[in-house]
This record gives C-alpha cells, structure tokens and sequence, in this order.
C-alpha cells in the first residue's frame, strides 16, 4: 500500500544513535521530519546532514523534531557523525536510525516489500532512499520529496514548506507560490467574501475563487 498525504505515519521501534525509540512516542505533541538516506559515508548526503545540524535552533524554534535514516548501522552512523560535524563545523543532535533491516524504509515506501540489501551493495541499491516527511503532531503525513541521488536536497526550502504547514494547519487558508512567512496568504473557497472578511479583515479579491487576506497572527 503506499503511503500518501494525510495518511498515519507508520509506527515503528528502532536503534537509533541516541538509543531506542518508538516513533509516535518519541514524536509525542511536536511536528517532525524524517529525511532518509540510501547510505552512510555518501558526500551529498554528508552535506545534507550538515545542512540539517546547522539549523538545530530553527528546527527547534518551530517545535519539530528531525531524525535521520541511513540504511547502516548505529555504529557506522556514530562514526559517520563525525565526518558531519567536521563537514559542518558543529555539533548533530539530531538521531539517526538504523534502518539495516529495511523496515522504515519499506513501511514508508521507500523501497519494495521484497527488497533487501545485497552483499557488496553500493548507494544506488537503495537510492529511492532519499525522501523527506513532514508529519503533523496528529501523527499524519503533511508533506513529501522525494529527491534522485544527484540532487542536494535545499533544506531552506524544507524549512519554508514547513512553515507553510504550521501555518495553515487548522486555519482555513493556503500558501501561494513561493510564499514566505508574514507574506498574505490564500482564504479557502469554503468561505464567503463576507465570512473571510469578518475572519482575517481586508480581502484583496484578484479572481472569484483567489482571494488574498493578510497571514494570521502577523
């Protein structure tokens, strides 16, 4: 089955580098991402996690919690964290979970139910293994990307979508294109030009059905 928006995320137990954990506990009431790698000792995703490392208080600002999965051992992440924190020039409090038996990967359809890891294997045996998740406090799937393996993720761009998650989470409301936090935003076509009105104050009205309020709380 695959795993789509608004879906569960899947639970699991897993050994992480900061001990074992049981994902919707571990997650409790904050928001969370999960972003996946094929493969330890890989140089992009060496700097993705330095990417990730260097925005600890902005991650932590936003009340979300991230965990990385590598489908390699607790002891090679350990000696991979090294390697990211001098790539990075600071610290990664961030876990990384042993997914060497493949089951995060396959519960969130990264990879096939049959698929295993081969004797030899290189990063390319698991490269759909690079997927970001954003999930809700209510434990859904807010968002997904899912990248190639020649492909940098951009985290500002991560951080941006999430903010645009926490945004319009319970809010009547959507983010247009290339939104950014404090800009106006998008009133649902579940209300009335009057309802919005009343709800968020001036309407700027640019099409019937694309009505432009200014963010809430700003």
């Amino acid at each position: 089955m695959s795993l789509r928006i608004n879906d569960i995320a899947p639970d699991f137990t897993a050994e992480t580098t900061d001990g074992e954990i049981s994902f919707h506990e571990w997650l409790g009431d904050s928001y969370g991402i999960i972003f996946s790698h094929p493969k330890d000792f890989t140089p992009v995703c060496t700097t993705e996690f330095g990417a990730v490392a260097r925005l600890a208080e902005e991650w932590e600002k936003r009340g979300t919690k991230v965990v990385g999965v590598s489908v390699d051992s607790v002891e090679d992440h350990l000696k991979w964290k090294r390697d990211i924190e001098t790539f990075a020039n600071c610290p990664a409090n961030f876990a990384i979970i042993d997914d060497t038996s493949l089951t995060v990967a396959k519960l969130y359809d990264m990879l096939p139910a049959e698929a295993y890891l081969p004797d030899g294997r290189t990063a390319n045996d698991s490269a759909t293994v690079r997927t970001v998740y954003i999930i809700g406090p209510d434990k859904k799937v807010r968002l997904m990307m899912t990248y190639p393996m020649s492909v940098g993720r951009n985290f500002a761009e991560i951080l941006r979508a999430l903010d645009a998650v926490q945004a319009t989470d319970g809010v009547p409301i959507a983010t247009p294109a290339d939104w950014r936090p404090g800009e106006d935003v998008i009133a649902a076509l579940s209300l009335t030009d009057e309802q919005a009105e009343a709800k968020f104050g001036r309407v700027d009205r640019k099409l019937p059905y694309l009505r432009f309020v200014s963010q809430p709380g700003r």
